[in-house]
């Protein structure tokens, strides 16, 4: 099981990463315009929080295959290891085998159905992102847009893995961890709620009480 960061704030990765067993850090062109910075700038500072063993995915601007791959080419100089994703347009698609050839790992982004994630995949893209919470927000169901998109890539893609993206509760993450999904990278706020319930502080008051009763004193 991987799990991703969806996020380009460097300071909440130094925090969280401390905490949770995340991999890596996934951002978009959202993600990074809503901080202002450059991604080149992004990416030096998530693999100097992050260190040399976590992965890193930032992703293309440019429209036309050719002008993805020349992109996707500087992402990859500039920072090895780095997954670059790619929507899958049909230029996105042509650029996917074309960096496949290259040897540049790919992530197929901007997936709304099980069928346009196979195709990234069979074009050569290792990671395929479906967008859980906006295809439920369209009338979908993205729990099942990523059981269909999974069980086609183990029949016909094994290579390639899905990572689940676009969630708004812990309960959408979790349901694609029920299915198996392998992969899933979650924005600050969701992350967060995972560890965020009032009875757990409220157990806890209620040992060091307790403790502090019988024994004057917090320590062991």
């Amino acid at each position: 099981m991987e799990l991703y960061l969806d996020t380009a704030d460097i300071a909440e990765v130094k925090r969280l990463a401390r905490i949770y067993p995340v991999q890596g850090v996934t951002t978009n062109p959202s993600i990074i315009a809503k901080g202002g910075v450059p991604v080149w700038e992004v990416l030096t500072q998530l693999r100097a929080a992050l260190g040399q063993g976590s992965t890193l995915f930032a992703q293309v601007m440019a429209r036309t295959a050719d002008e993805m791959v020349a992109e996707a080419q500087q992402l990859s100089e500039y920072s090895p290891g780095i997954v670059v994703k790619v929507p899958v347009t049909m230029e996105g698609l042509a650029a996917i085998k074309q960096l496949n050839t290259l040897g540049i790992p790919t992530l197929g982004t901007a997936v709304y159905s099980a069928a346009q994630g196979l195709l990234a995949a069979l074009a050569g893209a290792i990671y395929v992102a479906p967008y859980v919470n906006r295809v439920d927000a369209q009338g979908g169901d993205g729990i099942q847009t990523v059981r269909e998109l999974q069980t086609l890539l183990q029949l016909h893609a094994p290579h390639a893995k899905v990572l689940a993206a676009s969630f708004k509760t812990p309960r959408q993450a979790l349901d694609c961890m029920l299915i198996g999904c392998g992969a899933i990278t979650l924005p600050l706020d969701v992350v967060q709620q995972f560890l965020a319930a009032p009875a757990v502080d409220a157990a806890i008051d209620k040992f060091e009480q307790d403790w502090l009763g019988a024994f004057s004193s917090l320590s062991l």
